[in-house]
């Protein structure tokens, strides 16, 4: 399988860390060395050595006894001896342990802060930009004899076999009578540029078939994806841009298409072509959610006050979440009382708020946005948020 075709964490994997709840989740967070001289004087390792010191003093503190400790923590250990692991790096390493699923580890294109926590539950915050800052889109190769439908983003690109769904290519679609003109009619050009001739089968008659096949593709779609407004990229030669247009039901159809006929090329390059298409339009989605912050910044649609972000993260109620790159807040949240104490730094009782009102924000359907300390609409405050009433 091509590399670009598996994220590097699948969202039913992140669901799963988001859920568990143990006594000592333990979270690592590190980047990896690509240069050759940083391997070999094993950094990353020595790095990580680090990290599960501080793990080992966070347990001691939890009163746990030192020999259990020891054992606990093997499985992490022996990630120092797994040579593929450092020879072959991603930019950053994530590491997760737990009594009941053990530890379990992925490679992300994401060059982490060091850092390591320990509660009854797992610190995901720096792993969201694998879904929302990046981006989730589908593309939709589009021809006479063939058919594709991708879910990708920046770091992912998946086939979600359309073709079970719905037809996989124009004869399908039109039956026997297609065939016969196509055999009897068509000429000599390439597919798609061709127009039928002579005995009644013209123009129209090839635009009415293109149409019953392409709404038959786009009851496809409909079916498969997971979420409609999502952009809808078209990769196909320009005229069927239009003609697809005329039937589609997706709520975001993208307004630019890769042209051309997307059949002979490989995933790599269509998953390069198509986000670099798309790129632009969540780089723009990020700053019309910064504008609407500032447009709504003296109505009760909007707060920087970190208590009554965190509420409204428990109550389903944040539309869009901001948050200051690299800063972290710390404290308990009194569900009984519904009340937020903030802290200033990871003690043994409390957890990272923000991450709590992340992962609850992404849960619900919500935007996360990790935003540079000038970018924020409310700078005075490390979360900032928009609410869907």
């Amino acid at each position: 399988m091509n590399t670009s075709e598996k994220h590097p964490l699948p969202k039913k994997d992140f669901e799963t860390l988001a859920e568990t709840r143990n006594l000592y989740c333990v979270s690592i967070f590190l980047p990896m060395d690509k240069n050759g001289k940083e391997q070999n004087m094993h950094m990353a390792q020595a790095l990580l050595r680090q990290c599960m010191n501080e793990v080992q003093k966070t347990l001691t503190e939890h009163q746990m006894h030192m020999n259990d400790i020891d054992e606990y923590l093997k499985p992490v250990e022996q990630l120092l001896d797994k040579v593929e692991l450092w020879r072959n790096p991603s930019d950053g390493l994530a590491i997760f342990l737990d009594s009941d699923g053990g530890m379990r580890y992925f490679m992300v294109p994401i060059s982490f802060e060091a850092k390591t926590y320990v509660a009854g539950h797992f610190y995901l915050l720096p792993l969201l930009p694998l879904y929302h800052n990046n981006g989730l889109y589908y593309l939709l190769d589009l021809s006479q004899d063939y058919v594709k439908l991708y879910e990708a983003s920046r770091h992912s690109f998946k086939d979600m076999y359309l073709e079970d769904f719905a037809p996989r290519q124009l004869e399908d679609a039109v039956g026997s009578d297609y065939e016969q003109k196509n055999l009897q009619f068509r000429s000599g050009q390439a597919a798609f540029g061709a127009s039928f001739h002579g005995q009644g089968a013209g123009k129209d008659d090839e635009k009415d078939e293109l149409l019953r096949y392409f709404r038959m593709l786009d009851d496809g779609v409909k079916k498969i994806t997971s979420d409609s407004k999502a952009p809808l990229v078209l990769s196909c030669i320009n005229r069927l841009y239009g003609l697809y247009a005329e039937v589609n039901s997706h709520q975001n159809l993208y307004d630019k298409h890769l042209s051309g006929d997307p059949e002979y090329k490989k995933d790599d390059k269509r998953h390069q072509e198509s986000w670099v298409l798309v790129e632009e339009y969540f780089r723009s989605a990020k700053f019309n959610k910064i504008n609407k912050f500032n447009e709504l910044c003296d109505t009760q649609k909007t707060s920087y006050e970190i208590d009554v972000i965190v509420n409204a993260a428990l109550n389903g109620k944040i539309d869009t979440l901001f948050i200051e790159e690299g800063r972290d807040v710390f404290g308990i949240y009194d569900k009984k009382e519904n009340e937020v104490s903030i802290d200033e730094k990871h003690e043994i009782n409390n957890v990272s708020l923000t991450n709590l009102a992340a992962l609850l924000t992404f849960e619900q359907g919500g935007e996360v946005y990790f935003l540079p300390p000038e970018q924020m609409p409310v700078k005075e405050s490390q979360m900032n948020a928009v609410f869907r009433y």
